[in-house]
């Protein structure tokens, strides 16, 4: 089954998505038409500052990379946290027509060094890190320290050591143009981090996407809880609030904190806010004595994406926050969202679905390459301006991955009736045991349900008779109602007996990457023996 994009505007009701042709003039309409407005909150102070300041940083900030010999269409890294020097490193970047490849602060430097080397930057851009320490700087990188002073009043300087002589472009980077815009890195959980780069047409459309989603417009705000580096909090959480003329809080030292989380949504008057299920999940537990009620921000919806969201915690959330909880789907290699569930007066919200279209073609397709009929499982395939050309320096990927247009996300689910989609798993992570094909998606999704379960990870167990086993790793919170035999039964009364969990391990945590998603390599290597 085959579902068309869906409308990108809204206009019936007077609402249009905001202009735009990438990244070097996403602030050019707010910063005309609203120049004193708020577009970010930054620093222990809250301290506002307008799209006026913030555009003159950007600027301020692409003239002295122009000076250094950068050419259009160059390559540059950008290490940081959810900072004002991130904002402005990336829209600096994007004004001196340079392609920008946000990197985790948090990297081993090794493995920093190694993805700024196979892309071949001349240099790269060290903002703080989350933990108030700069990020190593990578041996063989020319790195030019980030740094923008914001005063109590609002007014705010940015100073970039750029000294260093940038070196020759190299690697991956000979493949970009001044057409691109950014590199984003996969999450790397299943298999080794790609590179994968986005044009401004890319960006342009995938923001354009989600502020006609939600509505985003000048009287929204919200809190930056993903972290900039990964498309999830880039796109969704501060492009598109940008380009609609709204404004971010970046929280203190850049990073979520659950202690602070409902004071920054109070300062920022937030209208929404997007996070992954386990942000979701540790609000949730928290609620009853953090959330401040009806007398709290003025949410409009709140969002979830980046992972598979439990139904019953979806509804769970929406009685505790008073406000709609919006699934979404998408990936790097579709500028983030591809999907999601539609505000109340758009549409049907069907919990269990990650919702429609979002500008893109879905389909979703059997092993005979043909569209599955409604409700029928198969691999889900996107195509539309999102939707990026391939890999850098991976022609093997890349021919796997792209396809005549489309690209084939490795992700399993249906579509119903009218078109929303509902995820079941990953190719990559099916178990086959004895000839059954069991989604650790599916039976996790079971095992959050279950009385004293917090967090479940499921897992291959290598067998010699069927070949694998179901193994299922567990956070606890309450072991009198989550015992083995509480938990067994539990599964039994609802899952076939081949995808009963014939291993269970109770463990403190489980790993997490930093977009938030399972580890599944982690758990793998921890649990599978």
């Amino acid at each position: 089954m085959a579902v068309p994009a869906a409308a990108s505007a809204r206009e019936a009701d007077g609402y249009r998505p905001p202009e735009l042709t990438g990244l070097a003039d996403l602030l050019a309409r707010p910063a005309r038409e609203r120049p004193d407005a708020r577009a970010l909150v930054v620093g222990a102070g809250r301290i506002p500052v307008s799209f006026r300041v913030l555009s003159a940083l950007a600027d301020d900030l692409a003239a002295r990379l122009a000076a250094t010999g950068l050419r259009r269409g160059d390559a540059i890294g950008l290490v940081g946290a959810n900072t004002a020097e991130f904002v402005v490193g990336l829209f600096g970047a994007a004004r001196a027509g340079l392609v920008t490849a946000p990197l985790d602060p948090a990297l081993p430097a090794p493995e920093l060094s190694a993805r700024l080397d196979a892309l071949g930057v001349p240099a790269v851009l060290i903002g703080p890190s989350a933990a108030d320490t700069p990020p190593p700087a990578p041996p063989r990188v020319p790195a030019w320290p980030l740094r923008v002073e914001v005063s109590p009043g609002g007014t705010a300087a940015v100073l970039a050591d750029t000294a260093a002589a940038p070196r020759r472009k190299t690697g991956a980077a000979a493949e970009l143009s001044a057409r691109d815009a950014l590199v984003l890195y996969t999450s790397g959980t299943a298999a080794r981090a790609r590179m994968v780069p986005l044009t401004q047409a890319n960006v342009a459309s995938s923001v354009r996407g989600i502020c006609a989603t939600y509505r985003l417009g000048p009287a929204d705000a919200t809190v930056a809880v993903m972290p900039f580096f990964h498309g999830h909090g880039l796109f969704a959480a501060l492009l598109a609030s940008l380009a609609g003329g709204g404004g971010v809080l970046l929280p203190v030292r850049g990073r979520f904190c659950a202690g602070t989380f409902w004071d920054d949504m109070r300062a920022a008057s937030a209208t929404w806010f997007t996070a992954v299920p386990t942000v979701h999940e540790v609000l949730l537990e928290r609620a009853e004595f953090e959330h401040p009620g009806p007398p709290g921000p003025p949410l409009r919806f709140v969002r979830s994406s980046s992972a598979p969201l439990n139904p019953a915690t979806q509804r769970a959330l929406e009685r505790a926050f008073g406000a709609p909880l919006l699934s979404a789907y998408g990936m790097t290699e579709s500028s983030h969202q591809a999907t999601s569930e539609p505000l109340p007066q758009d549409g049907v919200l069907k919990h269990g679905s990650v919702g429609l279209p979002t500008g893109v073609r879905l389909r979703v397709v059997g092993r005979d390459g043909r569209p599955c009929p409604a409700g029928v499982q198969g691999e889900v395939w996107v195509s539309g301006p999102t939707v990026a050309r391939g890999y850098l320096a991976d022609p093997v990927e890349t021919a796997r991955g792209f396809s005549g247009g489309w690209l084939r996300t490795g992700d399993l689910g249906s579509l119903d009736e009218d078109g929303h989609l509902r995820l079941t798993g990953r190719i990559t992570t099916i178990i086959s045991r004895g000839g059954e094909e069991i989604s650790p998606e599916r039976v996790e999704d079971v095992l959050a349900g279950c009385p004293g379960v917090a967090e479940a990870a499921v897992f291959a167990v290598p067998d010699a008779v069927y070949g694998q086993r179901v193994g299922a790793a567990l956070v606890v919170y309450d072991p009198e109602c989550a015992g083995a035999e509480e938990v067994l039964r539990y599964c039994r009364d609802r899952l076939a007996p081949f995808e009963v969990p014939e291993r269970l391990e109770f463990v403190a945590e489980l790993p997490y990457t930093t977009k938030g998603g399972l580890d599944r390599l982690a758990v793998e290597a921890r649990y599978a023996r």
